[in-house]
């Protein structure tokens, strides 16, 4: 016998064993997972609506935090300043294809597209981490190059203004960004809220090397610089993991186990044969096959029924799950 069901609802979870201590901090500074059980966001169009929502703000914060440093770039003359100011604006733009990529998939499944669009999420995500990489290069570049052509520094309690502005607007749009991301389950909005925050640090680097400048050792500012780019290039490596594990529909185990277990626990089903799970954007799809006592054909659609009312509240963030129930006695019984 074969029942097979496909499920519309939706959830999360959390459960991650990270790095304690120093290591731990800034593990969750930098490599925050992407989804909280706690606070999911069950509807998968008010998911997609949090999310857009999300960009909008931080994009219009990110401007403004930009235009406020180039005023000051005016009145300081600071080239390390207007790269600085130039960098922020063009990170800030990444919000853009996110934001595209949002909208994308909110659109329906098609005969040639038969899963839906949530995929183009994960490309944006792809973008983001080349346009933080790239950054890091650049800004290593000016580094370097600022060791050979040194510059100057005019006005630097004005630099330290706008460096702390910088900071304190990308870190204000990175928690933003991340606890979104956290609850809707998207990667790529909590890879974008790490790039807000890696950008915040960027711009604190410029207010250390103006406060070493001012203390007598010019060298501050290209020297912090390399350790910022370097830095960037090391915690990056933990959204290119988070994001191609996802490409490559990659799961995370204790979701994987949250679901098993869930099924198992439903009345009258004597085994999960196999179970299989992965994110699309910031959704999750999901297959089953449940091994059940062999009975009426109307009994077993009401435990594949039942079955997959559990897991829905097990997982909110679940779109579509395919449960497929066989009959007889479970593998180890057979084996025995």
């Amino acid at each position: 016998m074969s029942v097979q069901h496909d499920h519309d609802h939706d959830h999360d979870h959390d459960g991650h064993s990270h790095p304690t201590g120093a290591k731990g901090f800034f593990y969750g500074l930098f490599v925050p997972h992407s989804h909280d059980a706690a606070d999911s966001i069950d509807d998968a169009l008010e998911a997609s609506t949090q999310g857009v929502r999300a960009l909008k703000i931080s994009l219009f914060v990110l401007l403004g935090t930009t235009v406020l440093q180039f005023l000051v770039v005016l009145i300081s003359g600071s080239v390390a300043l207007l790269a600085d100011t130039i960098h922020n604006f063009s990170d800030a733009l990444t919000a853009i294809p996110l934001w595209i990529a949002f909208v994308i998939g909110r659109r329906m499944a098609t005969r040639r597209y038969t899963y839906g669009f949530g995929r183009a999420e994960d490309l944006a995500g792809l973008f983001i981490v080349a346009v933080v990489a790239l950054s890091a290069v650049i800004a290593a570049w000016q580094s370097i190059n600022r060791f050979f052509n040194p510059q100057p520094l005019h006005n630097l309690w004005w630099v330290l203004v706008a460096g702390l502005i910088g900071f304190a607007g990308n870190e204000a749009v990175a928690v933003y960004r991340i606890r979104v991301g956290r609850q809707i389950g998207s990667a790529a909005l909590v890879a974008d809220g790490v790039h807000a925050r890696i950008d915040g640090f960027t711009s604190l680097a410029v207010v250390v090397g103006a406060l070493g400048v001012m203390l007598g050792f010019p060298l501050a500012d290209p020297i912090v610089g390399l350790v910022i780019s370097a830095a960037i290039l090391v915690l990056l490596w933990g959204t290119v993991r988070s994001i191609g594990r996802r490409l490559m529909d990659g799961i995370e185990p204790e979701l994987v186990d949250r679901a098993q277990s869930v099924l198992e626990a439903t009345p009258g089903v004597l085994e999960v044969s196999s179970m299989q799970l992965r994110w699309v954007g910031h959704r999750l799809q999901g297959a089953a096959t449940l091994r059940i006592a062999d009975t009426t054909l109307s009994a077993a659609d009401d435990v594949v029924h039942e079955a997959e009312h559990r897991l829905g509240h097990a997982l909110p963030n679940l779109d579509q799950v395919a449960l497929r129930a066989t009959t007889g006695l479970p593998a180890a019984a057979e084996t025995s």
